[in-house]
């Protein structure tokens, strides 16, 4: 007889959870998302440089506020300008029952800053210099009507060189379409390759997940469900990001 859970609620084994992850995993990967576009052909950055990194989002009861945290770097070697940096949360993971959508979810967590409060962000970084690193956070708000779940948040980073103003743009997976994903990383063969110019950006970035738990039980649960969902998220960042750099094209 299976053991149960505070308050008399069966409790999950680990076959349960590694379903769990798995179905997360699956359903995320099949959302339908609207494709970014491009005005002009991306001008591709080393994927082995980070840029965005140190992304931590909360685990928060119904009604809890928290700090999703995250630093942007400057790896190059001249001074970038105009770095500005999004956080959208654009997709939700129902626990339990794996109910699976694109926002909006009623109550779904909010991204505060001091001049703002909604589904997404927008923060300006300014000028960094090379090696610089800008720390930077947004308040994550939810309310007592918010599911329990895991809420997707996407990334984007753009910025421009200050030695002559060329214009760069990097992106998390949940900005792009399945079809266009899989035209970007996908060869005939079946193999792995990572076409920019098929994304219409500068690179890839990884991205994270808000967990909203009413359980002490669903918190650990919890925990595995947004890691897998950051695996996801990062989708070909982390493939691609140790090898000799990326192209416009594939590789």
């Amino acid at each position: 007889m299976p053991s149960r859970a505070p308050g008399g609620r069966p409790r999950a084994g680990a076959g349960a959870v590694a379903t769990a992850v798995a179905l997360t995993v699956a359903l995320f990967l099949s959302i339908s998302l609207p494709s970014a576009a491009a005005a002009s052909p991306p001008l591709p950055i080393a994927l082995d440089r980070d840029f965005v990194g140190n992304l931590s989002a909360p685990t928060l009861a119904p009604g809890a506020s928290g700090t999703l945290t995250f630093t942007v770097s400057n790896p190059l070697s001249g001074p970038i300008a105009g770095v500005n940096v999004t956080l959208d949360v654009y997709a939700f993971n129902g626990f339990p029952g794996n109910d699976t959508s694109t926002l909006p979810v009623a109550g779904a967590p909010v991204l505060t800053t001091p001049s703002t409060s909604g589904a997404y962000a927008n923060l300006s970084a300014g000028t960094l210099s090379p090696k610089g690193v800008y720390e930077g956070s947004v308040g994550v708000a939810t309310s007592s009507s918010t599911p329990s779940g895991a809420f997707a948040v996407r990334v984007a980073l753009s910025f421009s060189l200050a030695s002559n103003g060329t214009v760069y743009r990097l992106e998390s997976r949940g900005w792009f379409s399945d079809a266009t994903w899989e035209a970007a990383t996908e060869l005939p063969n079946g193999s792995a390759t990572l076409n920019l110019s098929v994304l219409g950006v500068s690179g890839v970035l990884p991205e994270t997940a808000v967990f909203v738990a009413t359980t002490s039980w669903d918190w650990v649960l919890g925990g595995l469900l947004a890691v897998a969902i950051v695996l996801v998220g990062a989708g070909a960042w982390v493939y691609f990001r140790k090898g000799p750099g990326s192209t416009s094209g594939t590789r």
